[in-house]
């Protein structure tokens, strides 16, 4: 099997909540999906996508997917899609870094691999050891009776787990967090997620402030070694998200025992091979994870939901439903979400198809016109 032409569509996906504002000062209203398609001499189609959570967010935008496939096409048309390590290396080799613009290259692969063995992606990656990932849904910053408002409607909806944005504020964080957390039900769990957003200091005034309350303290800091000095002082437990960018970053986590908790943002790992390297390495440590994505629609979602099929419950943290953040699609079919839960597809491969109507025409085209 050999890929004869590779598209690339972008599209936008408007917030279904209008503003979406998180951690110093950040706000999108939409985002911009880039949406790969690689098609096959054996009739295969495979698709993936990469979609930043605004332009700036972790060294990512959205015009790398198409700028990085004029740099590939000549080195991954003719090649067989289905040598994914293989695939990975030629990328690697072509191009230093900039793993999330090979993401949705990887994900198309993965994607007509599992095809061709007719089989869900979920059973390529291990097996399906969760029917059914529990989700977190986030409140983004907005006023705190917004934002207890917005947690009974997703509450009503079936989710336990809520990401309450911070970050901008120190000391404005302190309430929301004091306003909102303590009005968890049994069973439920709340993340303060900054991303980056606080200094030091500030993190651990909000931590020692918030001591009494049970919550995941999520990323305080821009690094790791910011994020150690405030895990030192808090009594939370401590999420890390924008840090875990590969191997050697979870490696070191596990060496200092560095973080309780590790989300796993696929685009930010590089794609697919690489993340689920890096989860297998952080579940055999004990260490749980998070089954994220930057941003995205349905083709993003089904990846993840794949992704988070595959992992051990018990280490299994939370996953989320992308697909339903945005009022526009970039696919048709893919993962559902149902009661608080998404569940991956149990058709051959990603189990989703580009949604072309909704997509466009591509902006950039690669071999067989045909």
């Amino acid at each position: 099997m050999k890929i004869t032409r590779i598209r690339i569509y972008k599209t936008p996906l408007p917030y279904v909540g209008g503003t979406y504002v998180w951690g110093a000062g950040n706000a999108i209203k939409t985002a911009i999906a880039s949406v790969v398609v690689l098609d096959t001499d054996a009739g295969l189609q495979g698709c993936g996508e990469f979609t930043p959570c605004g332009e700036n967010y972790m060294v990512a935008h959205s015009e790398g997917v198409q700028a990085l496939a004029r740099l590939l096409a000549p080195h991954l048309l003719g090649q067989d899609p289905c040598q994914v390590a293989k695939i990975e290396q030629i990328m690697d080799h072509t191009v230093q870094g900039h793993g999330y613009a090979k993401a949705p290259f990887d994900a198309a692969c993965w994607d007509i691999l599992a095809q061709s063995c007719n089989q869900p992606l979920w059973m390529l990656l291990g097996g399906k050891l969760t029917d059914g990932a529990p989700m977190y849904r986030v409140a983004p910053q907005k006023e705190t009776s917004e934002t207890i408002a917005e947690l009974d409607r997703y509450r009503a909806l079936g989710y336990r787990q809520f990401q309450i944005k911070v970050g901008a504020d120190w000391s404005h964080d302190i309430d929301r967090i004091r306003a909102t957390v303590p009005l968890l039900q049994s069973g439920e769990t709340a993340m303060a997620d900054a991303n980056q957003g606080w200094r030091v200091d500030h993190a651990i005034r909000v931590a020692r402030a918030t001591g009494d309350l049970d919550f995941i303290l999520e990323q305080p800091c821009r690094t790791y070694e910011e994020c150690q000095q405030v895990r030192r002082v808090a009594q939370h437990p401590m999420k890390l998200d924008e840090c875990v960018t590969g191997i050697h970053a979870a490696q070191r986590i596990v060496a200092d025992r560095g973080a309780d908790l590790c989300c796993l943002k696929i685009s930010n790992l590089g794609g697919i091979s690489k993340a689920r390297r890096v989860r297998d390495y952080l579940i055999e440590n004990r260490i749980p994870v998070v089954a994220e994505d930057t941003w995205g629609g349905e083709i993003a979602t089904a990846t993840l939901s794949h992704f988070a099929a595959s992992t051990p419950p018990q280490y299994l943290q939370n996953t989320t439903d992308l697909m339903n953040y945005n009022t526009r699609s970039t696919g048709l079919g893919g993962a559902t979400a149902n009661d608080g839960q998404l569940y991956a597809p149990d058709t051959p491969g990603l189990g989703v198809t580009p949604d072309f109507n909704s997509l466009g025409p591509p902006v950039a085209t690669y071999g067989d016109p045909t």
